[in-house]
């Protein structure tokens, strides 16, 4: 196996060690017909994997097709994946073969497998584990031989935490694991990734190819690069068109580049905050959590005051506790209690409104979600494909909410 004639062929720029492997492991696995799921950050080029497990399989002459899963809506995903019969949904107007049937005796690459919803699981694992399948709206079984390969930017093992993937699927999807390393760990191919798009869109403008000096080298990769390979690809063909002077320097490359990542360490999360953000309603569950306990400590601090003591308070209490209490461009440093300054009524007489149960009662995620949705889709003028870039949800999710909602849009 040669990995340069590889390269060459299927247009793999790079000589990082994670690169290289991964290109052994595709070859190698290659022959046989064991699944592999391929894991990486979006923009990281993880499509070119499958085509290469398919040109140096026995099922080279076969068909190949990738399906994006991410991008069919949840209520038509059987049909397009496993076919349908004629009458069997509206506007099923005649016989229709799915992906599987249609790839019979070559391979299918489900991109972004961590978006199909659980029942599609279930029939994709036992397309998986005997060749059968059964069209929507029938009940004959059918047979078919293909070999699957998937990929996804979803971190499945947490997926399959909370519920939203089959772990027995997952175990049958990894039976070969293929890693694909973001572009900031591969800091050796930046420049030469550039360098050959900056080839490219010089011969397809017809205009000389831009270079940079070595103070923008260095800036190029020092820079964190999020959106990977696409986003540098981007980013090269604007500056192509655009800049006039062929030589670009680190000032005119920085104009390019988003100015909260140019860190070139990466960022650290604790596993709580990872996967607090893992969706839009769990961001709002999270906001109503951190309320919920600023009050609860709120309500502690009143209690003490009314006890006469002098409260004990550290972090965002303190700080909560001195826009109460401390005047402005004071020393927070009482020598004695607070609570000597202020009247207190006792506490018989006093009536304490449960916050917590007030804040559940008037914020609903529901309301949230819709208006969060509404307010995308206004912004966008109707386009769900940049109204869910926007929500950080897929085009399917969106789909199912806006249905769920009978958002109108």
């Amino acid at each position: 196996m040669d990995i340069q004639n590889i390269k060459q062929r299927f247009e793999i720029i790079g000589n990082s060690p994670g690169l290289n492997r991964a290109i052994e492991v595709a070859v190698q696995v290659a022959p046989t017909d064991l699944s592999v799921l391929i894991t990486g950050e979006s923009g990281t080029g993880k499509e070119i994997f499958p085509q290469i497990i398919h040109q140096y399989s026995s099922r080279k002459h076969g068909k190949y097709i990738a399906v994006n899963c991410g991008a069919i809506p949840e209520g038509t995903i059987d049909s397009e994946l496993f076919g349908h019969e004629k009458g069997a949904f509206t506007g099923a107007l005649a016989d229709r073969k799915g992906y599987f049937q249609e790839a019979d005796g070559g391979t299918i690459f489900l991109d972004e497998i961590g978006e199909l919803p659980l029942a599609t699981q279930v029939r994709l694992l036992r397309v998986l584990e005997t060749g059968e399948f059964i069209k929507v709206g029938s009940s004959k079984v059918l047979k078919t031989n293909v070999r699957v390969i998937a990929a996804t930017n979803v971190k499945i093992p947490q997926a399959i935490e909370e519920g939203k993937f089959r772990e027995d699927l997952y175990y049958r999807l990894n039976t070969v694991p293929i890693i694909i390393n973001p572009l900031r760990e591969r800091p050796e191919d930046i420049h030469l990734l550039f360098r050959k798009f900056a080839r490219d869109f010089a011969e397809k403008y017809r205009m000389p190819t831009i270079v940079l000096d070595e103070q923008a080298v260095s800036l190029l990769v020092s820079y964190r690069w999020p959106g990977n390979v696409r986003q540098l690809k981007n980013i090269t063909e604007q500056i192509s068109i655009i800049e006039k002077d062929r030589e670009i320097s680190a000032e005119v490359l920085k104009n390019y580049l988003p100015k909260d990542n140019f860190n070139n360490l990466p960022a650290v999360f604790s596993k709580n905050e990872e996967t607090s953000f893992a969706n839009e309603r769990e961001i709002l569950y999270k906001v109503l959590f951190d309320m919920k306990r600023d009050m609860t400590d709120l309500k502690k601090l009143v209690l003490d005051l009314m006890d006469g003591k002098e409260p004990v308070v550290t972090g965002d209490q303190a700080r909560m506790f001195r826009n109460l209490y401390e005047p402005e461009n004071s020393t927070f440093a009482p020598k004695e209690p607070v609570a000597k300054h202020i009247h207190i009524e006792p506490v018989d007489k006093i009536k304490i409104q449960d916050t917590e149960e007030f804040i559940e009662e008037s914020l609903s995620i529901s309301d949230k979600e819709i208006e969060l949705i509404k307010k995308a889709l206004e912004r966008h003028k109707g386009k769900r494909k940049y109204a869910a870039q926007e929500l950080g949800i897929s085009e399917r999710t969106l789909y199912r909410k806006i249905k769920e909602y009978d958002i109108e849009g």
